[in-house]
Parts: structure tokens; C-alpha cells; sequence
């Protein structure tokens, strides 16, 4: 059977145990240019919501000096003790440390703490290397920019090199340099360099060409920072086709109706054997065809018989009187409407 010290022991290398749930993560170690600010977040586990949480710096957990705490009072910072701050949120289970204005003193380990206490429980901590570095960085090492457009190149420099000549060079190529002013100031029809004079520079790339790809150096003092800028083809636009809209056929008030119908419901969209218009069409003109002749005969016939009858008007009107009541009038064809006198 274990002895109570053992058991103690081994109580204390379970909770210690990775993938435990009593444990605190935070981000890895992290290198940060003298003069700047950083945020860390440490994660904690639901069941420590409520627990102080800490931050301190040493390399060893048990005699590292505390620097802030969640549990310390929120009054008027003194100058120069507002350096650091911690927040906790117990809903997100993370509590947030900032350092402000580091220097290449403040280098070392530090560790997100949560005090549990007690005989029985120890502190669940999380370490990380913080590198306080005297130098110059970009925001992004990687930009692009179509052609006829600007690019800005963001360069941060730490302290010691405010009031150093800042410099945007072609890699490789010193004599491509273009230099800041005493203002901190430097511009031309292609580059616009602008030193806020404290803690960075940027340089604004105008009127991107294809020869504008490349390496650069962001530089101040002896110090560089390598980008590269990739100059891309204009996009082109392509405009989608216009939308068709439906148009009805227009009808003829002389079509059939049957055609009527066919046509009005007529869809371009359709194939052209569902709707059999132009059948239609030539039935019409057929009829009308066929028609026509039979309308001219009929009209000549009347005005035939019309003018007959005129004339035989005309004859009679002509006769002596006494002649008339001798004459006879014989039809002899009533289809055909012949008037013969005699």
C-alpha cells in the first residue's frame, strides 16, 4: 500500500498529466519589436471561471514575480504602472494580458496563471518566451496590386531607430534606394514614403506597371526587412448577356381563329413545330385565293344583269306608244335572267 506523501505525489502528477482538463493554454513564444505592444490570451477550463488568474515573469512558475492580477484593484494607474493589464472574461473562459511600450530588458518567460491554492491543488499554469527585439519588421511581407492601382507597404522599427533615415530599396540593390527627409518624408510620380517619426513608416507604390514586381527592402539604420510585391493584370469585366423579355406575336384581326388563338399563345422560347403558324398562314392565303375569283365572277355577273337591264329600260322607253302594247317579254332562263323582246 502507498504511503500518504506518495499519494500525494501521485495526486499531483495526474492533475499535471497533459490533455487534463485542470490546464491553461496560451499562444507560443512570440518576438516583438522594442517600443510596441502586445495582447496575449490565456484559455482556461470552465470549472475555473471564478479563480483568480494571474501573470508574472521568471523562468521558474514557483518564483516568478507576479506583474498583474485579475483580483487587484482598478484605480488610477501611477506613471510608468500601467505597463501591463490583465482582463478576464469567465463567459469566453479566456483572460487577456496587454504589455505596452516593451523594451529589450523585458525579454524572458512569463506565465498565465490560475490560482487554485490549497495544500491539496496547485497552480495550472501556461509559459511563453517573450524576445524584445531591437530592429525592423513589415505588416504583411506579401502584397499584390493590379496594374494603374497603389500598394502600401506598412514598416515598423523599434525605438532605437526613430530618428534614424528610412530607406525603400530593390533587394539586392543599395543604389535603388529612395531616402526620407529630415521630415521623414520622401516622394516622386512611383513612391510615397511617410515616417510617422515614432514607431513606423509607410510606403505607397503609385501607378503599378509589371516592371514594379520584385523584391524590396524596408530599411532604417542597418536594418532590413525583405517584401515582395506582385503586379497583376487589370480583371476584366465580362457583362452577362441582356435578358430577353417575351414579346406576344403580333395577329392579324383577318387571321382565322383558330390561327389567332395559336399564334397569341405562340412562346419564342418553344420550338417552332408546336406552333404551326405558318400552316396557318398559307391555309389563309389559299382561301383567299380560292375566294377571290369566285367574288369577281359573281360581281361581274351582277353588273352584267344590271346593264341588260338598262338597256331593255332604254328600248322600251323608245318604242311608239302604240307599238308597246304588241311587244312581249319572254324570260327564258330564270337562273340565267336573259330578257329577249319581241
Amino acid at each position: 500500500m502507498m504511503t500518504p506523501p506518495l499519494l500525494f505525489l501521485a495526486f499531483l502528477l495526474l492533475s499535471c498529466l497533459p490533455g487534463s482538463l485542470c490546464r491553461v493554454t496560451t499562444v507560443g513564444d512570440l518576438s516583438i519589436l522594442e517600443g510596441r505592444s502586445v495582447m496575449i490570451p490565456c484559455h482556461y477550463e470552465p470549472q475555473y471561471a471564478s479563480y483568480v488568474k494571474y501573470w508574472c515573469r521568471g523562468r521558474v512558475k514557483d518564483l516568478c514575480t507576479s506583474l498583474a492580477r485579475s483580483d487587484a484593484p482598478r484605480g488610477p494607474a501611477a506613471p510608468g504602472e500601467d505597463k501591463v493589464a490583465i482582463f478576464d472574461d469567465p463567459v469566453q473562459q479566456v483572460f487577456t494580458v496587454t504589455m505596452t511600450d516593451l523594451q529589450e530588458e523585458e525579454t524572458g518567460w512569463y506565465w498565465c496563471g490560475v490560482e487554485v491554492g490549497g495544500v491539496w491543488s496547485a497552480d495550472v499554469t501556461a509559459s511563453l518566451h517573450i524576445n524584445v527585439i531591437h530592429g525592423v519588421s513589415v505588416v504583411n511581407s506579401v502584397l499584390s496590386g493590379e496594374e494603374g492601382t497603389s500598394v502600401t507597404v506598412q514598416c515598423l522599427y523599434s525605438q532605437g531607430y526613430r530618428q534614424s533615415e528610412k530607406r525603400w530599396c530593390r533587394s539586392g540593390d543599395w543604389s535603388s534606394c529612395l531616402v526620407t527627409d529630415g521630415e521623414g518624408r520622401y516622394e516622386d510620380q512611383a513612391v510615397e514614403i511617410r515616417d510617422d517619426l515614432t514607431k513606423a513608416f509607410t510606403v505607397t507604390l503609385k501607378g503599378l506597371a509589371q516592371r514594379d514586381t520584385g523584391w524590396y527592402w524596408c530599411a532604417a539604420g542597418q536594418q532590413q526587412v525583405a517584401v515582395h510585391v506582385l503586379v497583376t493584370p487589370p480583371a476584366t469585366t465580362v457583362k452577362p448577356p441582356p435578358e430577353e423579355t417575351p414579346q406576344s406575336v403580333p395577329v392579324s384581326p383577318s387571321v382565322p381563329p383558330l390561327c389567332r388563338h395559336i399564334a397569341e399563345g405562340a412562346d419564342h422560347h418553344r420550338p417552332l413545330w408546336e406552333f404551326p403558324l405558318m400552316a396557318c398562314g398559307v391555309l389563309f392565303i389559299l382561301m383567299v385565293l380560292v375566294l377571290l375569283p369566285w367574288k369577281i365572277l359573281d360581281q361581274y355577273n351582277k353588273t352584267h344583269r344590271t346593264r341588260q337591264a338598262e338597256e331593255l329600260e332604254a328600248r322600251l322607253s323608245d318604242s311608239p306608244g302604240d307599238n308597246w302594247q304588241n311587244t312581249s317579254v319572254v324570260f327564258l332562263n330564270s337562273a340565267s335572267q336573259k330578257v329577249h323582246g319581241f
